[in-house]
Protein backbone atom coordinates (compact mmCIF):
# COMPACT_ATOMS: atom_id res chain seq x y z
CA UNK A 1 0.00 0.00 0.00
CA UNK A 2 1.23 3.61 -0.63
CA UNK A 3 1.75 5.88 2.09
CA UNK A 4 -1.60 7.87 3.40
CA UNK A 5 -0.92 11.82 3.31
CA UNK A 6 -2.86 14.77 4.38
CA UNK A 7 -2.45 16.07 0.25
CA UNK A 8 -6.12 15.76 -1.31
CA UNK A 9 -4.45 14.87 -4.22
CA UNK A 10 -7.94 14.32 -5.42
CA UNK A 11 -9.91 17.32 -5.01
CA UNK A 12 -7.01 20.02 -4.65
CA UNK A 13 -4.83 22.07 -7.40
CA UNK A 14 -0.96 22.03 -8.12
CA UNK A 15 -1.18 25.80 -6.47
CA UNK A 16 -3.31 24.79 -3.22
CA UNK A 17 -1.23 21.70 -3.29
CA UNK A 18 1.98 23.82 -3.05
CA UNK A 19 0.52 26.34 -0.57
CA UNK A 20 -0.33 23.74 1.85
CA UNK A 21 3.68 22.58 2.02
CA UNK A 22 4.65 25.92 2.46
CA UNK A 23 2.90 26.71 5.36
CA UNK A 24 4.23 23.61 6.94
CA UNK A 25 7.70 25.57 7.21
CA UNK A 26 5.96 27.54 10.17
CA UNK A 27 5.54 24.66 12.35
CA UNK A 28 9.03 22.68 10.85
CA UNK A 29 11.32 25.33 9.72
CA UNK A 30 13.70 24.57 6.56
CA UNK A 31 16.60 25.49 8.77
CA UNK A 32 16.02 23.23 11.60
CA UNK A 33 16.72 20.21 9.74
CA UNK A 34 20.56 21.47 9.47
CA UNK A 35 21.51 20.29 13.38
CA UNK A 36 22.45 16.86 14.14
CA UNK A 37 22.69 16.37 17.90
CA UNK A 38 23.37 13.47 19.73
CA UNK A 39 20.33 12.51 21.41
CA UNK A 40 19.65 11.77 24.78
CA UNK A 41 20.08 7.81 25.64
CA UNK A 42 21.07 7.41 22.65
CA UNK A 43 23.23 3.73 22.26
CA UNK A 44 26.54 3.10 21.79
CA UNK A 45 27.83 2.42 18.39
CA UNK A 46 28.86 -1.08 18.52
CA UNK A 47 25.61 -2.09 20.78
CA UNK A 48 24.00 -0.77 17.29
CA UNK A 49 25.47 -2.42 15.09
CA UNK A 50 24.85 -5.72 17.11
CA UNK A 51 21.20 -5.05 17.55
CA UNK A 52 21.03 -4.90 14.28
CA UNK A 53 22.17 -8.59 13.81
CA UNK A 54 19.46 -10.46 15.92
CA UNK A 55 18.38 -13.16 14.31
CA UNK A 56 20.86 -13.39 11.79
CA UNK A 57 23.69 -16.14 10.48
CA UNK A 58 26.23 -16.17 13.51
CA UNK A 59 28.91 -18.00 11.31
CA UNK A 60 28.71 -14.61 8.97
CA UNK A 61 28.70 -12.09 11.23
CA UNK A 62 32.44 -12.18 11.61
CA UNK A 63 32.49 -11.28 7.95
CA UNK A 64 30.04 -8.46 8.34
CA UNK A 65 32.23 -6.91 11.21
CA UNK A 66 35.69 -7.26 8.67
CA UNK A 67 33.68 -5.85 6.07
CA UNK A 68 32.24 -2.88 8.09
CA UNK A 69 35.58 -2.02 10.11
CA UNK A 70 37.21 -1.29 6.61
CA UNK A 71 36.57 2.14 6.89
CA UNK A 72 33.95 4.96 7.50
CA UNK A 73 32.31 4.47 4.41
CA UNK A 74 32.28 0.76 4.60
CA UNK A 75 30.39 1.27 8.28
CA UNK A 76 28.22 3.54 6.93
CA UNK A 77 26.74 1.16 4.41
CA UNK A 78 26.38 -1.16 7.18
CA UNK A 79 24.72 1.35 9.65
CA UNK A 80 21.10 1.85 8.37
CA UNK A 81 19.52 0.88 11.41
CA UNK A 82 21.66 2.94 14.02
CA UNK A 83 21.12 6.03 11.13
CA UNK A 84 17.57 5.44 11.38
CA UNK A 85 17.34 5.51 14.99
CA UNK A 86 18.92 8.79 15.10
CA UNK A 87 17.17 10.48 12.28
CA UNK A 88 13.99 9.58 14.23
CA UNK A 89 15.60 12.52 16.37
CA UNK A 90 15.49 15.26 13.83
CA UNK A 91 13.16 17.53 12.43
CA UNK A 92 9.73 16.29 10.33
CA UNK A 93 7.91 18.04 8.37
CA UNK A 94 5.10 15.73 8.61
CA UNK A 95 4.78 14.43 5.02
CA UNK A 96 5.26 10.88 4.41
CA UNK A 97 6.46 9.17 1.33
CA UNK A 98 7.54 5.29 0.19
CA UNK A 99 11.13 6.04 1.83
CA UNK A 100 13.81 3.77 -0.04
CA UNK A 101 15.49 3.29 4.34
CA UNK A 102 18.87 2.99 3.23
CA UNK A 103 18.98 5.81 0.73
CA UNK A 104 23.17 5.94 0.71
CA UNK A 105 24.75 6.67 -3.13
CA UNK A 106 25.57 3.13 -3.51
CA UNK A 107 22.30 1.79 -3.34
CA UNK A 108 21.60 3.84 -7.09
CA UNK A 109 22.42 2.37 -9.75
CA UNK A 110 21.20 1.75 -13.55
CA UNK A 111 19.66 -1.32 -14.89
CA UNK A 112 17.57 -2.76 -17.57
CA UNK A 113 13.69 -2.40 -17.84
CA UNK A 114 12.22 -5.29 -19.31
CA UNK A 115 12.13 -3.50 -22.50
CA UNK A 116 15.51 -3.65 -22.39
CA UNK A 117 16.26 0.22 -21.85
CA UNK A 118 18.47 1.29 -19.29
CA UNK A 119 17.40 3.46 -16.58
CA UNK A 120 18.78 4.75 -13.32
CA UNK A 121 16.91 4.67 -10.22
CA UNK A 122 17.08 3.51 -6.44
CA UNK A 123 17.91 -0.64 -6.82
CA UNK A 124 17.86 -1.73 -3.20
CA UNK A 125 14.78 -1.81 -1.29
CA UNK A 126 15.24 -4.05 0.90
CA UNK A 127 14.47 -1.56 4.62
CA UNK A 128 11.52 0.32 2.29
CA UNK A 129 8.82 1.59 4.50
CA UNK A 130 5.95 4.40 4.42
CA UNK A 131 8.16 6.78 6.32
CA UNK A 132 9.18 10.54 6.55
CA UNK A 133 10.94 11.97 3.25
CA UNK A 134 13.70 13.59 5.09
CA UNK A 135 15.19 10.93 6.52
CA UNK A 136 16.02 9.12 2.85
CA UNK A 137 16.88 12.78 1.63
CA UNK A 138 19.82 12.89 4.99
CA UNK A 139 21.13 9.53 4.65
CA UNK A 140 21.97 10.31 0.87
CA UNK A 141 23.41 13.92 1.58
CA UNK A 142 25.42 12.40 4.32
CA UNK A 143 26.32 9.34 2.49
CA UNK A 144 27.94 11.65 0.06
CA UNK A 145 30.17 13.32 2.72
CA UNK A 146 31.46 10.16 3.63
CA UNK A 147 32.22 8.90 0.25
CA UNK A 148 34.15 12.31 -0.39
CA UNK A 149 36.17 12.18 2.70
CA UNK A 150 37.00 8.15 1.83
CA UNK A 151 38.36 9.47 -1.54
CA UNK A 152 40.21 11.99 0.00
CA UNK A 153 38.18 15.28 -1.32
CA UNK A 154 38.47 17.99 0.99
CA UNK A 155 35.46 19.09 2.87
CA UNK A 156 34.37 21.70 0.89
CA UNK A 157 34.54 20.21 -2.57
CA UNK A 158 32.00 16.97 -0.26
CA UNK A 159 29.88 20.36 0.76
CA UNK A 160 29.58 21.61 -2.53
CA UNK A 161 28.76 17.77 -3.80
CA UNK A 162 25.77 17.93 -1.06
CA UNK A 163 24.16 20.86 -1.89
CA UNK A 164 24.32 19.68 -5.91
CA UNK A 165 22.31 16.74 -4.88
CA UNK A 166 20.03 18.14 -2.50
CA UNK A 167 19.46 20.92 -5.18
CA UNK A 168 18.78 18.68 -7.88
CA UNK A 169 16.03 16.92 -5.43
CA UNK A 170 14.19 20.30 -4.63
CA UNK A 171 14.23 21.18 -8.66
CA UNK A 172 13.26 17.91 -9.63
CA UNK A 173 10.39 17.96 -7.65
CA UNK A 174 9.41 21.10 -8.21
CA UNK A 175 8.87 19.55 -11.87
CA UNK A 176 7.29 16.10 -11.06
CA UNK A 177 4.91 18.86 -8.70
CA UNK A 178 3.52 20.38 -12.00
CA UNK A 179 3.02 17.26 -13.92
CA UNK A 180 -0.08 14.80 -14.20
CA UNK A 181 -0.47 12.07 -12.55
CA UNK A 182 0.35 9.60 -14.93
CA UNK A 183 2.60 11.92 -16.48
CA UNK A 184 5.02 10.75 -13.13
CA UNK A 185 4.39 7.51 -13.27
CA UNK A 186 5.58 7.15 -16.84
CA UNK A 187 8.31 9.24 -16.03
CA UNK A 188 12.18 7.85 -15.89
CA UNK A 189 15.35 8.23 -15.85
CA UNK A 190 17.38 7.13 -19.26
CA UNK A 191 21.09 7.92 -20.05
CA UNK A 192 20.29 10.71 -22.77
CA UNK A 193 18.58 12.49 -19.40
CA UNK A 194 21.38 12.21 -17.24
CA UNK A 195 23.85 13.70 -19.69
CA UNK A 196 21.74 16.43 -21.59
CA UNK A 197 23.65 19.24 -19.41
CA UNK A 198 26.92 17.56 -19.28
CA UNK A 199 29.73 19.41 -21.48
CA UNK A 200 32.70 17.09 -20.94
CA UNK A 201 33.01 14.79 -23.65
CA UNK A 202 35.16 13.20 -21.65
CA UNK A 203 31.77 12.18 -19.10
CA UNK A 204 29.93 11.41 -22.13
CA UNK A 205 32.40 8.83 -23.67
CA UNK A 206 33.34 7.17 -20.35
CA UNK A 207 29.33 6.59 -19.27
CA UNK A 208 28.00 5.83 -22.74
CA UNK A 209 31.03 3.58 -23.04
CA UNK A 210 30.20 1.39 -19.80
CA UNK A 211 26.46 1.21 -20.80
CA UNK A 212 27.46 -0.78 -23.84
CA UNK A 213 29.60 -2.69 -22.12
CA UNK A 214 27.53 -4.01 -19.94
CA UNK A 215 23.64 -3.55 -22.30
CA UNK A 216 25.94 -6.54 -24.44
CA UNK A 217 26.02 -8.68 -21.17
CA UNK A 218 23.53 -12.08 -21.09
CA UNK A 219 22.96 -14.36 -18.26
CA UNK A 220 24.04 -16.99 -20.80
CA UNK A 221 26.98 -15.35 -21.96
CA UNK A 222 28.34 -13.59 -19.37
CA UNK A 223 26.84 -14.65 -15.45
CA UNK A 224 26.93 -18.27 -16.75
CA UNK A 225 30.57 -18.76 -17.09
CA UNK A 226 31.58 -17.00 -14.01
CA UNK A 227 28.89 -18.82 -11.46
CA UNK A 228 27.98 -22.18 -12.69
CA UNK A 229 30.06 -25.22 -13.84
CA UNK A 230 29.21 -28.79 -15.12
CA UNK A 231 29.74 -32.01 -12.60
CA UNK A 232 29.28 -34.27 -15.20
CA UNK A 233 26.42 -33.60 -17.87
CA UNK A 234 24.24 -31.14 -15.60
CA UNK A 235 25.37 -27.60 -14.14
CA UNK A 236 25.97 -26.99 -10.90
CA UNK A 237 26.53 -23.53 -8.60
CA UNK A 238 30.20 -22.79 -8.73
CA UNK A 239 31.53 -22.96 -4.97
CA UNK A 240 33.73 -19.53 -4.40
CA UNK A 241 34.58 -19.10 -0.62
CA UNK A 242 33.71 -17.13 1.28
CA UNK A 243 30.90 -15.65 -0.96
CA UNK A 244 29.18 -18.61 -2.70
CA UNK A 245 28.84 -22.11 -1.10
CA UNK A 246 26.34 -24.72 -0.54
CA UNK A 247 24.79 -25.53 2.02
CA UNK A 248 26.72 -28.18 4.51
CA UNK A 249 25.23 -31.47 3.80
CA UNK A 250 23.69 -31.12 0.41
CA UNK A 251 26.30 -31.19 -2.43
CA UNK A 252 26.06 -29.42 -5.82
CA UNK A 253 22.66 -30.22 -7.55
CA UNK A 254 21.14 -31.36 -4.79
CA UNK A 255 18.12 -28.91 -3.91
CA UNK A 256 17.09 -28.72 -0.54
CA UNK A 257 12.94 -29.33 -0.04
CA UNK A 258 12.61 -26.03 1.78
CA UNK A 259 13.99 -24.10 -1.22
CA UNK A 260 12.11 -26.22 -3.31
CA UNK A 261 8.86 -25.41 -1.38
CA UNK A 262 9.84 -21.60 -1.13
CA UNK A 263 10.19 -21.89 -4.85
CA UNK A 264 6.60 -23.05 -5.46
CA UNK A 265 5.18 -20.67 -3.09
CA UNK A 266 6.94 -17.73 -5.03
CA UNK A 267 5.71 -18.88 -8.30
CA UNK A 268 2.21 -17.70 -7.43
CA UNK A 269 2.98 -14.49 -6.47
CA UNK A 270 4.36 -13.55 -9.79
CA UNK A 271 1.45 -12.22 -12.54
CA UNK A 272 -0.23 -15.13 -14.40
CA UNK A 273 1.67 -14.34 -17.83
CA UNK A 274 5.06 -14.27 -15.24
CA UNK A 275 4.22 -17.44 -14.27
CA UNK A 276 3.93 -18.99 -17.36
CA UNK A 277 7.48 -17.65 -18.32
CA UNK A 278 8.72 -18.98 -14.73
CA UNK A 279 7.06 -22.65 -15.49
CA UNK A 280 9.38 -22.96 -18.62
CA UNK A 281 12.59 -23.21 -16.36
CA UNK A 282 13.33 -25.84 -14.01
CA UNK A 283 15.63 -25.47 -10.77
CA UNK A 284 18.85 -27.54 -11.10
CA UNK A 285 21.09 -25.90 -7.90
CA UNK A 286 20.98 -23.50 -4.90
CA UNK A 287 23.92 -22.32 -3.25
CA UNK A 288 24.01 -19.43 -0.28
CA UNK A 289 25.42 -16.03 -1.21
CA UNK A 290 26.78 -13.29 1.01
CA UNK A 291 25.93 -10.12 0.01
CA UNK A 292 27.20 -6.44 0.23
CA UNK A 293 27.88 -4.99 3.90
CA UNK A 294 24.48 -4.31 5.85
CA UNK A 295 22.75 -7.80 4.34
CA UNK A 296 25.67 -10.05 4.89
CA UNK A 297 24.61 -12.79 8.03
CA UNK A 298 20.93 -12.73 6.31
CA UNK A 299 20.03 -15.77 4.77
CA UNK A 300 20.36 -15.23 0.51
CA UNK A 301 20.42 -17.49 -2.47
CA UNK A 302 21.34 -17.51 -5.90
CA UNK A 303 19.60 -20.07 -7.77
CA UNK A 304 20.49 -21.47 -11.22
CA UNK A 305 17.43 -22.45 -13.42
CA UNK A 306 17.77 -23.81 -17.30
CA UNK A 307 14.98 -23.95 -19.64
CA UNK A 308 17.64 -26.03 -22.04
CA UNK A 309 20.82 -26.30 -22.70
CA UNK A 310 22.65 -22.69 -22.86
CA UNK A 311 19.79 -20.88 -20.93
CA UNK A 312 19.94 -20.42 -17.67
CA UNK A 313 18.13 -18.31 -15.03
CA UNK A 314 19.39 -17.12 -11.66
CA UNK A 315 17.05 -15.58 -9.34
CA UNK A 316 18.42 -14.60 -6.28
CA UNK A 317 16.36 -15.06 -3.10
CA UNK A 318 16.82 -12.58 -0.37
CA UNK A 319 15.72 -12.94 3.20
CA UNK A 320 13.22 -9.98 4.05
CA UNK A 321 13.97 -8.83 7.56
CA UNK A 322 11.46 -6.08 9.37
CA UNK A 323 12.59 -2.64 8.10
CA UNK A 324 14.94 -1.07 10.31
CA UNK A 325 12.05 1.95 9.58
CA UNK A 326 9.58 0.00 11.77
CA UNK A 327 10.89 0.86 15.21
CA UNK A 328 10.41 4.67 14.36
CA UNK A 329 7.53 4.74 11.81
CA UNK A 330 5.09 2.49 12.77
CA UNK A 331 5.30 -1.43 11.38
CA UNK A 332 4.53 -2.75 7.50
CA UNK A 333 0.72 -3.37 6.53
CA UNK A 334 1.32 -6.63 4.77
CA UNK A 335 1.90 -9.73 6.52
CA UNK A 336 5.13 -11.09 5.00
CA UNK A 337 7.97 -8.70 4.47
CA UNK A 338 9.37 -10.16 1.06
CA UNK A 339 5.16 -8.34 0.12
CA UNK A 340 6.78 -5.09 1.85
CA UNK A 341 9.66 -5.37 -0.18
CA UNK A 342 8.11 -5.97 -3.55
CA UNK A 343 5.47 -3.33 -2.75
CA UNK A 344 8.48 -0.54 -2.13
CA UNK A 345 10.42 -1.80 -5.27
CA UNK A 346 6.78 -1.18 -7.60
CA UNK A 347 6.27 2.15 -6.23
CA UNK A 348 9.61 3.49 -6.10
CA UNK A 349 10.96 2.37 -9.40
CA UNK A 350 9.60 3.56 -12.50
CA UNK A 351 10.36 -0.08 -13.37
CA UNK A 352 11.05 -3.10 -11.92
CA UNK A 353 12.13 -6.79 -12.87
CA UNK A 354 10.17 -9.49 -14.33
CA UNK A 355 10.55 -11.76 -11.89
CA UNK A 356 10.01 -9.55 -9.13
CA UNK A 357 8.14 -12.00 -6.46
CA UNK A 358 8.51 -12.89 -2.42
CA UNK A 359 8.17 -16.18 -0.60
CA UNK A 360 8.07 -17.45 2.93
CA UNK A 361 10.29 -20.11 4.87
CA UNK A 362 9.57 -21.69 7.84
CA UNK A 363 10.90 -19.05 9.46
CA UNK A 364 12.31 -16.66 7.39
CA UNK A 365 10.45 -14.08 4.81
CA UNK A 366 12.26 -13.30 1.09
CA UNK A 367 11.55 -11.57 -1.49
CA UNK A 368 13.11 -12.65 -5.19
CA UNK A 369 14.14 -11.03 -8.07
CA UNK A 370 17.30 -12.20 -11.44
CA UNK A 371 20.37 -11.80 -9.92
CA UNK A 372 22.97 -9.23 -12.60
CA UNK A 373 19.89 -8.88 -15.22
CA UNK A 374 22.48 -5.64 -16.77
CA UNK A 375 22.71 -4.11 -13.22
CA UNK A 376 25.38 -1.23 -13.74
CA UNK A 377 27.17 -0.96 -10.42
CA UNK A 378 28.56 2.70 -9.79
CA UNK A 379 32.24 2.49 -9.12
CA UNK A 380 32.22 5.79 -6.80
CA UNK A 381 36.04 4.68 -5.54
CA UNK A 382 37.19 6.20 -9.03
CA UNK A 383 35.32 9.33 -9.00
CA UNK A 384 37.33 12.60 -9.36
CA UNK A 385 35.48 15.64 -8.36
CA UNK A 386 33.50 16.40 -11.67
CA UNK A 387 32.20 13.13 -11.59
CA UNK A 388 30.78 12.85 -8.05
CA UNK A 389 29.25 16.56 -8.28
CA UNK A 390 27.62 15.07 -11.57
CA UNK A 391 26.77 11.38 -9.89
CA UNK A 392 25.42 13.91 -6.75
CA UNK A 393 22.72 15.64 -9.51
CA UNK A 394 21.84 12.19 -10.71
CA UNK A 395 21.01 10.86 -7.29
CA UNK A 396 19.33 13.74 -6.35
CA UNK A 397 17.10 13.31 -9.84
CA UNK A 398 16.39 10.16 -9.03
CA UNK A 399 15.19 10.11 -5.29
CA UNK A 400 12.97 12.55 -6.08
CA UNK A 401 11.11 10.56 -8.62
CA UNK A 402 10.86 7.88 -6.33
CA UNK A 403 9.21 10.25 -3.99
CA UNK A 404 6.85 11.88 -6.08
CA UNK A 405 5.46 8.64 -7.11
CA UNK A 406 3.66 8.62 -3.50
CA UNK A 407 1.83 11.69 -4.89
CA UNK A 408 3.04 14.27 -2.47
CA UNK A 409 5.39 16.34 -4.85
CA UNK A 410 3.35 19.72 -4.90
CA UNK A 411 3.46 19.71 -1.46
CA UNK A 412 7.35 18.80 -0.82
CA UNK A 413 7.92 20.99 -3.45
CA UNK A 414 5.88 23.76 -1.77
CA UNK A 415 7.41 22.78 1.54
CA UNK A 416 11.36 23.40 0.11
CA UNK A 417 10.79 26.37 -2.20
CA UNK A 418 12.75 27.83 -4.84
CA UNK A 419 15.16 28.71 -2.66
CA UNK A 420 18.61 27.50 -1.18
CA UNK A 421 17.68 27.57 2.61
CA UNK A 422 16.65 23.55 2.06
CA UNK A 423 19.07 22.45 0.61
CA UNK A 424 22.31 24.32 2.74
CA UNK A 425 20.91 23.13 5.82
CA UNK A 426 20.77 19.32 4.52
CA UNK A 427 24.76 20.15 3.79
CA UNK A 428 24.97 20.97 7.39
CA UNK A 429 23.32 18.36 8.45
CA UNK A 430 25.50 16.31 6.28
CA UNK A 431 28.56 17.43 7.46
CA UNK A 432 28.20 17.13 11.16
CA UNK A 433 26.78 13.26 10.68
CA UNK A 434 29.28 12.19 8.80
CA UNK A 435 31.44 13.44 11.65
CA UNK A 436 29.05 11.16 14.11
CA UNK A 437 29.70 8.37 11.64
CA UNK A 438 33.58 8.84 12.06
CA UNK A 439 33.25 8.37 16.05
CA UNK A 440 30.90 5.38 15.32
CA UNK A 441 33.23 3.90 13.17
CA UNK A 442 36.33 4.48 15.07
CA UNK A 443 34.16 2.76 18.39
CA UNK A 444 33.70 -0.71 16.06
CA UNK A 445 37.80 -0.38 15.26
CA UNK A 446 38.44 -0.71 18.83
CA UNK A 447 36.32 -3.12 19.96
CA UNK A 448 37.81 -5.40 16.97
CA UNK A 449 41.25 -4.87 17.99
CA UNK A 450 40.42 -5.22 21.43
CA UNK A 451 38.78 -9.14 20.29
CA UNK A 452 35.55 -7.96 21.77
CA UNK A 453 33.86 -7.89 18.18
CA UNK A 454 35.01 -10.54 16.16
CA UNK A 455 35.87 -9.82 12.50
CA UNK A 456 37.44 -11.57 9.63
CA UNK A 457 38.28 -9.97 6.37
CA UNK A 458 37.87 -11.61 3.30
CA UNK A 459 42.24 -12.35 2.80
CA UNK A 460 42.21 -14.51 5.89
CA UNK A 461 40.40 -17.09 4.31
Amino acid sequence: MAPKTKNLQATSSQAERYAAGKALRKACPRESHGTWKVHAGRAGAVEMVLAAEKGRLPELLPLRHGRMVRSAFTFYRGSALPMAADLATTPASGLRVQCCGDAHLSNFGGFATPERRIIFSINDLDETLPAPWEWDVKRLGASFVVACRDAGLKDSVARDVVTSCIRAYREAMTGYGEMRTLEVWYESLEPRDLLKDVKDPAIHKRVLDRLEKEKGKSAAEEIFPKLAEHKGELPVIKDQLPTIFHAEGHPPGEVQKIVRDAMAAYGATLPSAYQSLFDRYELRDAAMKVVGIGSVGTSCWVLLFMAGKGDPLFLQVKEARPSVLEAYAGRSTFPNHGQRVVNGYRLMQPSSDLFLGWSRGPKRDFFVRQLRDVKISIRVETFDVAMMALYATWCGRALALSHARSGVSATLSGYMGKSDVFDEAIADFSMAYADQNEKDHAALERAVRKGTVKAVFEEDR
